[in-house]
């Protein structure tokens, strides 16, 4: 695929992408080179490069893939889990932005393939009463992307067995919240746990909270 002219929404999109990249480095959802994101654009898709640290990248380093998953000529490699992050955009219409990170305490009950349960309300964030973990299988692989696209199946985010986490949101910097409060809530479950496990909330509770999520924040005002 031919390098094609870039506009200024889409030089917008690879600035949010380094935005998030180092945003996850210095908050500590990444160490090093995991972890990746991308962002609908067009009639394709913006993606991290594989295995470029996050203060080495730059707006032009970003890789653009068509609908049909072809880079353009001259580009970087794209990340290894672009099949995962283009799944997810083609099957949810809803998703704009897709964050995936090897996160501290998400890694660490993702590899003891616990999903997160009603440990707290935050956990409504993720578009369920509880956190899900996919099935493993090895990284980049189609494998891979079909057992998370099936496992968020209308939720926002999930666990990775042995893998991370990963969160998807009608823009990037939802999606990286969404992966800063899975993080938050895994390290609380993972706290209960260590001082004799929690006391959970119920599914008419959950249900409550979900009604009480679609209210929140600032309402729209019409011009």
């Amino acid at each position: 695929m031919e390098i094609k002219a870039m506009s200024a929404t889409e030089q917008n999109l690879r600035e949010q992408l380094v935005d998030v990249m180092l945003k996850m480095a210095s908050r500590g959802l990444n160490k090093g080179t995991s972890g990746n994101c991308s962002v609908r654009c067009g009639e394709g898709m913006l993606i991290t490069p594989s295995g470029v640290v996050p203060d080495a990248l730059t707006p032009e380093s970003m890789v653009y893939l068509d609908a049909d998953g072809v880079p353009a000529t001259n580009t970087l490699a794209p990340s290894s889990e672009w099949q995962m992050h283009k799944g997810i955009l083609d099957r949810r219409s809803d998703a704009q932005g897709v964050v995936h990170c090897h996160s501290h305490y998400a890694t660490v009950l993702a590899c003891s393939h616990m999903p997160i349960p009603s440990v707290h309300y935050m956990v409504g964030v993720s578009g369920g009463p509880t956190i899900e973990v996919a099935p493993y299988h090895m990284f980049g692989s189609k494998e891979l992307a079909e057992a998370v696209i099936e496992t968020l199946d209308g939720r926002f985010a999930c666990l990775m067995a042995n893998h991370g986490q990963i969160a998807i949101a009608r823009s990037l910097a939802g999606a990286l919240a969404i992966a800063e409060q899975l993080e938050e809530q895994a390290g609380i479950y993972w706290g209960t746990l260590a001082i004799g496990g929690p006391k959970l909330l119920s599914s008419a509770q959950m249900d409550d909270i979900a009604i009480a999520f679609r209210k929140y924040g600032q309402p729209r005002r019409s011009k």
